[in-house]
């Protein structure tokens, strides 16, 4: 399997809500699984998947698999004319770690252009069209950044560590669809959220539960 250079999320490296969707559809478990991120995917390399590990060509660790346990819990929706008015103001128009990112990178036209705004109870809502085509690892994307938008803020960018999703399923391109998203828990450097996407007629289509990771800032350069 190979993470393409398009499903880029912070620059060099693969998307994690994409690459954990394609790791978990290779690894073929069924029920709900759980991708931890051991290192950033690399993009345009051939990774195999073993026992449930994720190993890229030299042997190393990329990422791990393994059963998730009890299914995510849903974050509650909200109306499409709601999640258009809160992803208006969407923060990462304006600062963006990572502007390139194919799910909710305000430079891609190419990408989902997923947009979370905030909503006044803290979780974060945004309207989402499907692409074409759609696969599971497109849920798996739209349940990515959305839950980390209830967290991220200028200056402390996060990256996504590990996520259990389920899909419920699949959106027909061209729908326009919702996705809620909530931080429940935030410790040190580490945030738990969680992401749910709904469907044109307010089915649920997937969910999912991440950890997120902040990244350490870097130390300031002397002159």
């Amino acid at each position: 399997m190979i993470i393409e250079s398009r499903f880029n999320g912070p620059p060099g490296s693969g998307n994690g809500g994409w690459s954990a969707g394609i790791f978990a559809a290779n690894h073929g478990a069924d029920g709900p699984v759980e991708v931890t991120l051991r290192r950033p995917p690399p993009l345009d390399t051939p990774l195999t998947v073993v026992d449930g590990d994720v190993l890229d060509p030299d042997g190393r660790l990329v990422a791990q698999v393994r059963p998730a346990g009890d299914p995510p819990p849903a974050v509650s929706p909200v109306g499409p004319a709601t999640a258009a008015a809160v992803s208006a103001a969407y923060p990462g128009l304006r600062d963006h770690p990572f502007p390139g990112c194919y799910v909710c990178g305000p430079d891609r036209t190419d990408g989902l252009r997923i947009f979370p705004g905030r909503l006044p109870d803290g979780r974060t809502a945004a309207p989402f069209r499907a692409p074409d085509p759609v696969v599971p690892a497109t849920v798996w994307a739209a349940l990515d950044c959305p839950g980390g938008w209830a967290v991220l803020a200028p200056g402390r960018p996060y990256v996504l560590g590990r996520i259990a999703a389920v899909v419920d399923g699949l959106p027909v391109p061209g729908d326009d669809c919702v996705i809620t998203g909530a931080a429940v828990e935030v410790v040190g450097r580490k945030a738990v959220v969680d992401t749910s996407l709904y469907g044109p007629t307010g089915a649920l289509l997937g969910r999912a539960r991440a950890t997120w990771v902040a990244v350490s800032p870097q130390p300031a350069s002397r002159p």
